[in-house]
């Protein structure tokens, strides 16, 4: 199976959030490479995932999935 490893900066945008929030995206980055609206990202390397209004960068290291950010649906590619 693939081993999941977020980053601090994802962490702390998860603490941030209410527990019913946190655990929709919990679940649906639990699901990766599987499951969810996922597409490539252009010009960077990773993918991102849509979970509701919030978006979870990533990118996919051969069994290790590397989670580099989430955050909100405006905000989240203006560091990328």
């Amino acid at each position: 199976m693939f081993q999941i490893i977020y980053s601090k900066k994802a962490v702390k945008f998860l603490q941030k959030l209410d527990r019913p929030t946190q655990k929709r995206l919990v679940t649906a980055i639990s699901k990766l490479p599987l499951v969810g609206d996922i597409k490539k990202l252009q010009g960077v390397d990773g993918y991102r995932l849509r979970v509701g209004n919030f978006r979870v960068l990533f990118d996919v290291n051969g069994i290790i999935i590397d989670i580099i950010e989430i955050g909100n649906r405006g905000d989240i590619y203006k560091g990328v």
